[in-house]
């Protein structure tokens, strides 16, 4: 996964700007909530496959806890910016495809 330059803090943010591409502030923040779970779900997998390298069946629990590494690689990803704000980031630089679907009723 590519990581970009995304601020890590939170920012006052144009309802407009954000409902533009939409035309309605919900459908942005639908599209945005659906693209943030996927960057959450993403990430999350690939902390569990780092992680997973590192236990070992006859791991105490303190050997768990004390095992450097893996707390720098924890520490790593508590330290990348939430997935909402990539999201943001990406729907304002146009990056995110999405499309509405139709209702049966309009032929």
């Amino acid at each position: 996964m590519e990581k970009k330059k995304v601020p890590v803090n939170t920012i006052t943010r144009d309802v407009n700007e954000l409902a533009a591409p939409t035309g309605n502030i919900y459908e942005s923040v639908v599209v945005l909530y659906k693209r943030a779970n996927q960057i959450a779900l993403a990430e999350k997998k690939e902390l569990n496959k780092k992680l997973e390298e590192f236990k070992n069946e006859r791991d105490t629990m303190d050997e768990i806890f004390e095992n450097r590494e893996q707390i720098e690689i924890s520490k790593y990803y508590e330290r990348q910016p939430k997935p909402a704000l990539v999201a943001i980031e990406e729907f304002r630089e146009g990056e995110l495809y999405y499309r509405m679907a139709q209702s049966e009723n309009e032929d």
